[in-house]
């Protein structure tokens, strides 16, 4: 290959690096951007009053109602509780109790994750007896997605323990009508219950040293190639006086 022709595709391959790892960096920047705007949106949503049991179900459960306060009235159907493995709080491992509620003059009922409770070491089939009041009650809370799903491997399980909770299949096994969303409860738990729920993280700083990564995969692309293609050999040609200039 005639030196010519190697610097044209050096140059071609350094142009095609710079222009894509400059890409990818403004993509990063575009996903902070986005991530900032959901987290304000966010903070927005819950800073605002309270919905009813009548506002949440005339809401269908739709997305614009996540992470809005809730103040429900209804029964808790204590039959059909789940305790969810596998879930850390406060830097330990234990369950999260889901008791459907039943909402107060509606047909659908609401999974609350009503707070989180350890595992029996010796015993992990045992599972702790939570109080869980008969006849109407107050719930306060927020409006979260269905409870998150961990790696499970095999079919869907059955039981009081479970990794995971598919809304629609948990549903049709209890013969509920079950919102497409979950209440985090909060406030104070006399039954014993942590309450410590995770606030939405952003990870706009993650983006951003994504974006840096990239612009600075660019700069020292360019670098290079001003360095190997451009300055070097004119430094050379200087040392054997083949440049006037």
């Amino acid at each position: 290959m005639s030196v010519r022709a190697r610097f044209w595709l050096v140059t071609a391959a350094t142009a095609v690096t710079v222009s894509l790892t400059a890409s990818l960096g403004l993509w990063q920047l575009g996903r902070a951007d986005q991530k900032r705007q959901l987290q304000s949106q966010i903070e927005q949503r819950m800073a605002q009053p309270a919905l009813s049991t009548a506002q949440v179900v005339s809401g269908g459960g739709g997305d614009t109602l996540l992470h809005r306060a809730v103040t429900l009235r209804g029964t808790w159907l204590s039959s059909a509780s789940v305790f969810l493995d596998n879930r850390p709080m406060a830097g330990r491992s234990g369950f999260i109790l889901v008791t459907p509620l039943q909402l107060q003059g509606a047909a659908q009922a609401v999974l609350v994750q009503r707070g989180w409770v350890p595992r029996d070491f010796v015993d992990r089939n045992r599972v702790p007896d939570v109080d869980t009041p008969a006849g109407e009650v107050e719930v306060f809370g927020r409006l979260a997605p269905a409870p998150s799903r961990l790696l499970e491997l095999g079919a869907g399980e059955t039981g009081r323990i479970r990794q995971n909770l598919d809304v629609e299949a948990f549903a049709r096994e209890v013969g509920l009508t079950l919102m497409p969303l979950s209440v985090l409860q909060t406030g104070p738990s006399p039954e014993g219950l942590l309450r410590e729920w995770p606030r939405f993280e952003a990870d706009v700083p993650k983006h951003l040293g994504y974006a840096a990564q990239w612009f600075a995969m660019s700069a020292l692309a360019a670098g290079l190639y001003v360095w190997f293609q451009l300055i070097s050999p004119r430094r050379r040609r200087i040392a054997h006086g083949q440049d006037s200039r």
